[in-house]
């Protein structure tokens, strides 16, 4: 298959090619408007091609211009396509891109308010008619500890089933803490300036939620069919800023003041208020759940992006901590309800560990204060940057076959509907 990379301002983008693909064609064409940012991508690409270990071998052709779509579009030269930069006009580009008849694979947030999502509705549609594939990077489904609290959720006998929950007490918890200044691939990471404009980037609500929100769905309900309409409803939602001061804004940017697009979002102090942070509380088939994010400016010392997440069933709660305590690695825990009959339900932890193992070998779980911690083996823990090739993988097995699973498009049209629903709750 041929390749090509549209607009490739986000540093995921070259995260997608740290690695070669049997199926794709080394030969990568990319079309984008020149300047720091397509720079900056093939500055990555070129140290993958270079670094001693596992080299890859990606040989790239670029077209800078401001005509890059429609050049795109004209030269049909890709079966397909990778989005990953700008948000403000992502949904345009998906749209011209399967309309093209290119397979399409998108970076998160494919929406970033409700006429982008009622845009990315119609691109579905489309997509369907012309018989190729749409799809987003959902790269925490890969993260071992977020797997196997969805493969605990499977065990009655443990979890028992999932809790409804309240508003004010939900069955559901996710929070992901996040750090504007951070590395990739071992080299200090350069943040274009649009990535703290909300027109362009867009809200916090918008932006990580989707991965929070994707995995609420994921693990809640697997390989089941979500109706947006029906199935998901937004109680509230609220929003705030991270403060920057212009020094912090130039480390990570390597800018020495604000743009004039930005102004707008620098108050008397000085500081630029990025509306990266928002919490939303919602139902999901009668579920209540809440997902929430933060930014900071960097992270302590040993720490990076930090995750929690609690399921809650009738019978024990599964919760993923990442904290000093954990050696700021992501762990999960097994923790019986009070209700619970605690010899009982450690026998059947312990004979329920073989069905885990059948899929993951050497699993295994130790006491902990409240239950079981549950033992993963370093060669589980690939790191962020491996999920991306992971989720390639998984998205050239469906283009073999033609097609995604039954319930990927509905269930990405649910997690989009309910982000944009949240902002629009928070906006007023």
């Amino acid at each position: 298959m041929k390749l090509a990379m549209l607009d490739p301002g986000h540093f995921h983008a070259a995260l997608m090619q740290k690695k070669m693909y049997p199926a794709i064609d080394p030969l990568v064409r990319v079309y984008a408007p020149g300047g720091p940012e397509l720079d900056d991508y093939l500055r990555r690409v070129e140290a993958y091609n270079a670094r001693s270990q596992d080299p890859t071998q990606w040989r790239m052709r670029s077209y800078a211009g401001d005509d890059f779509v429609d050049r795109f579009v004209a030269d049909k030269s890709a079966d397909l396509v990778v989005i990953a930069g700008n948000n403000r006009r992502k949904s345009e580009y998906i749209t011209r891109a399967v309309e093209a008849g290119v397979h399409t694979l998108a970076d998160k947030p494919m929406a970033i308010d409700v006429a982008a999502f009622r845009t990315l509705e119609a691109a579905f549609a489309l997509a369907r008619k012309n018989g190729v594939l749409l799809y987003d990077i959902m790269t925490e489904r890969h993260e071992i500890t977020t797997i196997l609290q969805r493969e605990f959720a499977r065990l009655p006998s443990v979890f028992g089933e999932l809790d409804s929950g309240t508003q004010d007490d939900p069955a559901v918890t996710k929070e992901s803490v996040h750090c504007f200044s951070k590395r990739v691939s071992g080299v200090q990471l350069v943040r274009p300036a649009w990535f703290f404009d909300v027109a362009q980037q867009g809200e916090g609500l918008v932006d990580i939620t989707t991965h929070l929100v994707d995995l609420v769905q994921w693990a809640c309900f697997p390989a089941v069919q979500l109706d947006y309409r029906k199935d998901v409803r937004v109680l509230r939602a609220k929003r705030s800023a991270t403060l920057l001061s212009a020094d912090q804004f130039g480390q990570v940017t390597g800018l020495a003041e604000f743009p004039a697009f930005l102004r707008k979002d620098v108050g008397p102090d000085g500081k630029l208020a990025a509306y990266a942070n928002g919490r939303i509380d919602y139902t999901l088939r009668g579920v209540h759940a809440r997902v929430s994010v933060r930014w900071d400016f960097e992270a302590p010392p040993g720490a990076g992006d930090a995750h929690y997440s609690l399921m809650r069933g009738t019978r024990a709660s599964l919760v993923i901590r990442q904290g000093a305590a954990e050696g700021f690695t992501p762990t999960l825990y097994l923790e019986p309800n009070a209700i619970t009959s605690r010899g009982a339900w450690d026998a059947a932890v312990e004979a329920a560990l073989p069905l885990v193992q059948a899929r993951f070998p050497d699993i295994d779980v130790r006491p902990s204060r409240n239950g079981f911690e549950v033992v993963v083996p370093a060669r589980y823990h690939v790191g962020h940057e491996a999920h991306f090739g992971q989720v390639a993988d998984d998205f050239l097995r469906y283009v073999a076959a033609g097609a995604l699973p039954a319930w990927e498009v509905p269930n990405m049209l649910a997690k989009y509907y309910t982000t944009t629903q949240a902002l629009a709750v928070a906006m007023g």
